[in-house]
């Protein structure tokens, strides 16, 4: 005798396969996610309010469940990569060290460095030097916002710097 669950279940999984496979492009992925959409729809079925629509309430938990275990596989940095792809990455490779190049590399960053206000200029050679936010508003007597406003600052200046050294080098 099928239940109330299975009836709602049935009429309703060919478009949560739907759903699930627009989410995960894979098949198999998909059927996975609409199984483990019924398993928890099904645990939780007491707290279905049947006055609402049983299609929306599953496909909330279907997309959930997606996002749920998109975030641990991105937390787990889960690379969905063939091994023939990443061969590259197996392959031994010997790299030798330009001393001279991370000299004028390092000389090049102080210059930028140097060419920053001293209002953000000050905040950064701080927090380059290892201290925390808040020591760094106590010893300049300047709001915790200010100073991360600054360093935030800083770090896209030297960054437009460098990009823009790297665009001439191309060129």
């Amino acid at each position: 005798m099928p239940t109330q669950f299975d009836s709602f279940f049935k009429q309703h999984a060919p478009s949560l396969f739907s759903f699930a496979l627009k989410l995960t492009n894979n098949k198999m992925d998909a059927d996975d996610l609409v199984q483990e959409t019924a398993i928890k729809a099904f645990k939780n079925f007491h707290k279905f309010n049947k006055d609402s629509s049983f299609k929306n309430w599953s496909f909330t938990i279907l997309k959930n469940t997606f996002i749920t275990k998109y975030r641990k596989r991105k937390q787990k940095k889960v690379v969905s990569t063939s091994i023939e792809e990443l061969e590259y990455a197996i392959a031994p490779t010997y790299m030798m060290i330009d001393e001279s190049s991370d000299q004028t590399i390092m000389k090049y960053l102080k210059n930028c460095i140097n060419q920053l206000r001293p209002k953000s200029k000050e905040p950064f050679e701080m927090y380059v030097s290892g201290y925390q936010y808040d020591e760094i508003a106590s010893g300049l007597d300047i709001p915790l916002g200010t100073v991360k406003s600054r360093i935030n600052y800083a770090r896209k200046k030297l960054k437009n710097m460098v990009v823009d050294r790297k665009l001439l080098e191309a060129a």
